[in-house]
C-alpha cells in the first residue's frame, strides 16, 4: 500500500490486498481428476463405438459421439484450470484466470450441442422405430453408468467453488443419468418390444439436461460479461463499505471474477480524516475478503472534498 499525490490536488490513498489463506484456484487434487475423468471416458468412448459398429445400433454410435464431446470437455477444463495458474506477465496482466471463465461457458455450449444431437436423433428414432440388441445396449450403458458416475464423483468436491470444475461435474453427472436411463429405456424395451421407448426416453432426458445446464451457461455468460458473481450483492458491499469509519461516499464501484474461483473489486471512497491510513486499508481489504469472498481488492481513498470523482461520471450515464 502507498500514499500518491496527484498534481491536481487530491490526496488518494491506494489500497491492494490479497488474503493469504484464500483458495484462489480449483483444489490441487482436481488436475488428477481432469487426467483420470478424461482417460476413464476416452476408454468409455473406444468401447462403446466399437460395440455401436459390432451390432450397428446408431443409438450407441450417437452416445460414443456424445461422450467425446465430453471427453474434450474435460481436456477444455483442465487445460482453463492448469492456464489459470500461470503468473501475470507482460500484457496479460491478470494472467490466464479468465480461461477458466470460457471454459465454463464452452462447457454449457458443448453441452446444449449433445442436448441438440439427442433431440435430433430421438425424433428421427419416434418417426421411424427401429430394433436394438437389447442385451448389449444394457451392457455398454450400464458400464457408462459405473464410468460417469465415478467421474462425476471426482469433481464433486470441488463443484461447489468453482464454476469451471462445477461444468465437468454436470457433464459427468448428466452422463451418467442418461446412461442409467438408457438401461431402464432398454430392460422396459425388452419386455414389452414398445420401440418407443427408447426415444421417449432420450426426449425427456434431454430436457433434464437442459433444466440442468441453464444455468451453468447463465452464470458463465454474466461472468465472461463482468458481472459480479452470484451471491455478492453489489448494493450491499456498497453499504458496507459506506459504513466504514470515516467513509462519507462510495464511487466508481465494480464488481467481477477475475477466475471462476476469485473475484476483484475497485472503488473510489471519500474519506477526509484519512490518517490511519494503512490500517483503514488493511482493516477494510481483509473485511472484503472474509464478508464477501472478494479477495482481490483495490481501493482508492480521496481526502479532498471539493473535487468529484473524475469518474463518477460513468456511473450517471
Amino acid at each position: 500500500m502507498a500514499n500518491d499525490h496527484h498534481d491536481h490536488g487530491h490526496a488518494h490513498v491506494h489500497g491492494h490486498s490479497h488474503a493469504a489463506g484464500h483458495n484462489h484456484h480449483a483444489p490441487a487434487n482436481m488436475g488428477r481428476a481432469f487426467a483420470l475423468g478424461m482417460m476413464l471416458n476416452l476408454v468409455f468412448v473406444l468401447a462403446e463405438a466399437g460395440a455401436g459398429l459390432w451390432t450397428g445400433s446408431l443409438a450407441l454410435l450417437a452416445d460414443a459421439g456424445h461422450n467425446l464431446s465430453d471427453v474434450l470437455a474435460l481436456l477444455l477444463a483442465w487445460v482453463a484450470t492448469v492456464l489459470a495458474r500461470r503468473a501475470p506477465a507482460g500484457q496479460r496482466t491478470y494472467g490466464l484466470r479468465k480461461g477458466t471463465i470460457l471454459a465454463s461457458l464452452a462447457n454449457a455450449v458443448l453441452l446444449l450441442v449433445a442436448v441438440g444431437v439427442i433431440v435430433s436423433e430421438a425424433v428421427r428414432r419416434l418417426a421411424d422405430p427401429t430394433a436394438v440388441d437389447t442385451g448389449v445396449v444394457m451392457l455398454i450403458a450400464g458400464l457408462g453408468v459405473v464410468i460417469n458416475g465415478a467421474t462425476a464423483m471426482l469433481f464433486m468436491g470441488g463443484s461447489h467453488s468453482d464454476l469451471n470444475v462445477r461444468g465437468a461435474f454436470l457433464h459427468m453427472a448428466a452422463d451418467a443419468a442418461v446412461s442409467l436411463a438408457v438401461v431402464a429405456g432398454a430392460f422396459v424395451l425388452s419386455l414389452t418390444g414398445l420401440l418407443w421407448i427408447d426415444p421417449a426416453l432420450s426426449l425427456l432426458i434431454a430436457g433434464v439436461i437442459v433444466l440442468g445446464t441453464w444455468g451453468l451457461l447463465r452464470d458463465s455468460a454474466d461472468l465472461a460479461l463482468d458481472a459480479a458473481p452470484r451471491g455478492i450483492d453489489v448494493g450491499e458491499v456498497r453499504s458496507w463499505l459506506a459504513a466504514l469509519p470515516g467513509v462519507d461516499g462510495v464511487q466508481d464501484l465494480h464488481v467481477w471474477a477475475l477466475s471462476t474461483t476469485e473475484t476483484a473489486l475497485t472503488a473510489h471512497l471519500l474519506r477526509p480524516q484519512n490518517r490511519d491510513a494503512d490500517d483503514f486499508l488493511a482493516q477494510a481489504c481483509d473485511g472484503l475478503e472474509h464478508r464477501f469472498n472478494i479477495g482481490h481488492a483495490t481501493l482508492q481513498v480521496q481526502t479532498d472534498t471539493a473535487h468529484a470523482c473524475r469518474l463518477i461520471h460513468a456511473e450517471v450515464a
